[in-house]
């Protein structure tokens, strides 16, 4: 039987950890095709040979090809092809956690982690790429828990754009390749971690246009936003979390984070909890809401 998830276990996790390795592709152009149809399963022109990425080297292609020229016209949290709250609301909530690595963003905050096993609270961490890297046998361990799913969530925590659009002063990827990448190294690295191919991506920071969104579908994930930002990083007190948490509508998908353990998040979160179980809140893994919309 696995031990609990305590800070002793947490810490000694990522102490015993070695860096996973990042991995980088390049991808060849082609014209501008648009077509919504799915992707084909022939060879098409392809990137450099890449062990990381070869099952996908057609898909790659196509949809570099698909997305060529594309222009867009939407910039935010919640454009065209970002899911934002579950389709069938009744009772449920989805907790969505986000990890979102790099500097100043590699920690764990081990008391909210420690407090949704305890609680036995199903909810959906999006994993960066660099928090992956700096927390590897965590990783594993989290993959391991029944009551969790891992999202993707970037390989560099980058605004998702096909044009450079920034948001909170980081710069977004610039180009269909490099949307492609942002999204498709980390989704390999999660399935070699889980076994599974991950359903679900956010942005870094969130923040996507619509052609980035509909790349990121036809990569076989979708973009999830939120409807209840119950943390802002991390920055906000208790009682502005508790706050934010219980006043979530039935269906809400609900984005904390999980990498700032100096914040108030798991403070917020536990004394929130007794609300939201007399409400008849229900929690609820995004893939376990069955659709989003």
């Amino acid at each position: 039987m696995r031990a609990p998830l305590t800070r002793r276990s947490l810490l000694l996790g990522l102490a015993g950890g070695v860096a996973v390795a990042a991995h980088r592709f390049a991808v060849v152009g082609g014209p501008s095709v648009a077509s919504s149809e799915p992707l084909p399963t022939g060879r098409s022109a392809s990137p450099p040979e890449s062990p990381l990425l070869s099952p996908v080297r057609p898909a790659v292609a196509t949809v570099q090809a698909r997305y060529a020229g594309a222009v867009p016209r939407e910039w935010g949290v919640a454009v065209t092809g970002t899911r934002t709250r579950l389709a069938l609301p009744d009772r449920r909530l989805a907790l969505t956690f986000d990890a979102c690595g790099g500097p100043g963003g590699t920690a764990v905050d081990a008391d909210l982690l420690g407090l949704l096993e305890r609680e036995r609270l199903p909810a959906t961490l999006f994993l960066n790429g660099r928090w992956i890297d700096a927390n590897p046998a965590l990783t594993v361990r989290l993959a391991d828990n029944p009551l969790i799913e891992l999202g993707n969530h970037g390989t560099q925590h980058l605004p998702l754009s096909v044009t450079g659009r920034s948001a909170y002063g980081i710069a977004g990827t610039r180009s269909v390749a490099e949307v492609i990448d942002e999204v498709l190294v980390n989704h390999r690295r999660l399935q070699e971690v889980t076994g599974v191919a991950p359903r679900w991506f956010r942005p870094g920071t969130a923040h996507c246009d619509e052609v980035a969104a509909a790349i990121v579908r036809d990569l076989g994930e979708e973009v999830v936003g939120f409807t209840m930002n119950g943390d802002s990083g991390a920055t906000m007190p208790t009682s502005k979390v508790q706050g934010a948490l219980t006043s979530a509508a039935p269906g809400s998908i609900v984005i904390v984070h999980m990498n700032r353990p100096t914040g108030d998040t798991a403070e917020g979160l536990a004394a929130a909890l007794p609300a939201l179980r007399a409400q008849g809140r229900e929690f609820v893994t995004l893939g376990g809401a069955g659709a989003l919309a």
